[in-house]
């Protein structure tokens, strides 16, 4: 099982270009296959993937995610081209359909049928990338639009690995089944190796429709990790971040991380911080969430445990672990690049 690093948006060290840059040669250094930018709070990851394709020379660039309402196909479809060609063919696309806080209040769009929408827009991402000219008629998208001026157009460029990976993000039965069905690999965000391990009956079922092989889709969990002899610090650290998880990352009536704490077991702590949240009692937010909530959706805790964890994560089916790191500066995450490498070795 290989290691991934997701760089986050939130934080100083998040926000530095130079830090980022700083730690992605160090997890290239000790062997991590790849690092992964998100998008959210006005940090773009195709923009910081080119930066990093810049300073590195063999770890994989992947967007962990592209919000799909956030810019159209053919924009993803010539980032991802670009991206694989300033890389030498490194980058891999992590797409995700987001929630209606994100698509509507941010990006404009409204939030219906996010899977048909997804399952076009990978649809005309893949006609794009392959060279073809791009007709699509789905339910989502189609182009060219119809009674107008336009025509189909093809990519004067192509990008280095032919077919390029594509991810999705996926957290439901129906989205993970859709994951395993048209992706290259499904990245379940805070899954706990037992989650993941349950799960993927949806992933085969997905791949089954499809007549493909499960084992052809790369299964990346995305987790918060943080790694301490002593256990209630690294839990401190986490904590403020799984609050804005499950309160904030969502409205109070739809947030998928919230419903991901129920369906694990942990529905009324998950509901207070929520409650907490919502009423700006940030502070509340974060005294609500639990240890045993704490040890579920992260990484956490002692070497010991944390070994153990990734074990745990292994025997569930996973190909690849991407952590995120929530140590407060630049310095404490390359310790803990190195201490989680050597967990997993």
């Amino acid at each position: 099982m290989r290691l991934g690093f997701s760089l986050g948006t939130l934080g100083p060290v998040a926000a530095t270009h130079e830090a980022q840059l700083t730690l992605a040669r160090e997890a290239e250094r000790l062997g991590y296959d790849s690092v992964w930018a998100s998008e959210g709070y006005g940090v773009d990851p195709a923009t910081t993937l080119a930066w990093l394709a810049a300073g590195t020379e063999r770890i994989g660039l992947g967007t962990g995610v592209i919000q799909v309402t956030g810019r159209t196909a053919i924009s993803a479809a010539m980032a991802a081209t670009t991206i694989d060609r300033v890389s030498g063919g490194r980058f891999l696309l992590g797409l995700g359909a987001s929630g209606p806080q994100v698509a509507e209040g941010w990006h404009g769009q409204r939030y219906e049928r996010p899977l048909a929408h997804l399952r076009d827009y990978v649809a005309v991402v893949r006609t794009a990338l392959d060279g073809r000219p791009v007709e699509h008629d789905g339910p989502e998208i189609v182009l060219p639009l119809p009674d107008s001026r336009g025509k189909a157009l093809s990519m004067t460029v192509a990008p280095v690995r032919r077919p390029l990976p594509v991810h999705l993000a996926a957290m439901g039965p129906k989205a993970v089944a859709l994951a395993g069905e048209i992706a290259d690999g499904w990245l379940p965000i805070h899954f706990p190796p037992e989650h993941v391990a349950e799960t993927m009956e949806h992933l085969r079922a997905g791949a089954a429709l499809a007549g493909r092989d499960a084992a052809q889709v790369e299964v990346s969990p995305m987790v918060m990790a943080m790694v301490d002899d002593d256990a209630d610090y690294a839990r401190d650290l986490i904590r403020p971040m799984l609050a804005l998880y499950l309160g904030g990352m969502g409205t109070r009536g739809v947030n998928f991380y919230n419903r991901l704490a129920h369906r694990l077991g942990f529905g009324p702590a998950a509901a207070r911080v929520r409650d907490a949240y919502f009423d700006g009692d940030l502070g509340e937010a974060m005294e609500e969430v639990p240890d045993d909530l704490v040890d579920a959706l992260a990484l956490c805790g002692t070497p010991a445990r944390v070994r153990e964890r990734l074990e745990s994560y292994r025997k569930a089916g996973a190909t690849r672990v991407i952590v995120g790191l929530n140590a407060p500066t630049v310095e404490d995450r390359v310790e803990q690049l190195g201490w989680l490498a050597e967990l997993n070795a």
